[in-house]
Order: structure tokens, then sequence, then C-alpha cells
């Protein structure tokens, strides 16, 4: 009732989910657990499908992303621990000779060792596509969800090499004829 007279007055819906979200933001604020953790640089080396239907188009994506420590963790005896962090990343997905910027933003929970040099990470998150048609491709929209899992291990240094599987889709929200794209990537970092 709320959100339909606000469009009513023709408040923009951006403005209208921000004063919505600012009321059911909680008071207290934890932003001095976020720190950044490591930077990356990605590139697609195969797409395999592995979830959903074959994807008709081809796919490349090279982008960067910010890995941000977030505050919970729990390191054992071992020096292992589970910990979660927020991974942020931008670029180009390139299919049937277009590009798009895509933007991504995953929550993920990590196995990692203390001194942060081996991960393996699993994450849900959402992304956002420029253009989600290509060729005979339909993503079904703007918005996809992202599934990612990766590993990485050190290779000099504070510099880490790993592998990134990346899933978008729209989960049929669209329509049950959109496809994603699966991407298998090599992945640069550096860590903090």
């Amino acid at each position: 009732m709320l959100l339909s007279s606000l469009f009513h007055y023709s408040i923009p819906p951006g403005l209208a989910l921000i004063f919505i979200c600012s009321f059911l933001t909680p008071s207290m604020s934890y932003a001095e657990g976020l720190s950044l953790e490591s930077l990356s640089m990605r590139a697609r080396f195969s797409e395999t499908t592995l979830l959903g239907k074959d994807a008709p188009e081809s796919f490349k994506e090279y982008d960067v992303s910010a890995n941000f420590k977030l505050p919970w963790k729990n390191y054992s005896t071992s020096n292992w621990g589970i910990g979660t962090r927020l991974m942020a990343s931008t670029g180009i997905l390139r299919g049937d000779e277009e590009n798009t910027l895509v933007a991504s933003l995953i929550p993920e929970l990590t196995l990692e060792s203390v001194d942060g040099r081996y991960t393996l990470d699993l994450g849900i998150g959402g992304a956002l596509l420029s253009r989600h048609r290509f060729g005979t491709q339909d993503f079904g929209g703007p918005f996809q969800f992202a599934l990612t899992s990766g590993f990485s291990v050190p290779l000099y240094k504070k510099l880490r090499i790993g592998y990134r599987f990346m899933h978008y889709s729209d989960a049929g929200v669209n329509g049950s004829d959109t496809t994603g794209a699966d991407l298998h990537m090599i992945e640069f970092i550096y860590g903090f």
C-alpha cells in the first residue's frame, strides 16, 4: 500500500526504494569490520556448461575484483578456518561480437589457512548486465543471480593464482526460455 501510494505521486522507484530501505536499516553499523583483503584480475579460459541449459552463444569475460573481509571468522588450532568475505567485481562480458558491462556483488563463505594464502570459497549474490541479449541467447533481464566457487594457492610472495567458476542465471524468473552462462576463469590475486 505504501509503495503503491509513493509511485502514485511520481516518485522515482529508485528513490522510493532508498527511502524505504533507510527505515529498515539498523541504526548500529559495523563498517569497521570491512577491510580490503585482495585484488584480482580474471579471464575466462573455458565455458563448459555445469549448471542449466547449454548456452547457444559463446562468451568471454574479463574482470577485476576486490575481496573484502567481513567480521565473522573462526579458526581452529590446525590454523585453518571458516570466514566470510564480500566479492565485488566489474568487467566485460563478450558474446556474439557484442560487449556488455557486468558488475557483481557476492557474499562468500571461505575455508582458508590462517595466513590467507590457501583459500576455498563459495558464494551466491547478484550481478547486473548492461545488455542481456546476445544473438540467439537471452539472459532474461539485466539482473542475474551469480553463483561462484573458487580456490587459490600461493604463486610468489603476496601473489596467488586461482581458479574461479562463475554462473549467471535469472533462475527462470523471466521465463523458461532464458539461458545463463557458465564461465571457468583463471585468477591472479594480490593479497594485502
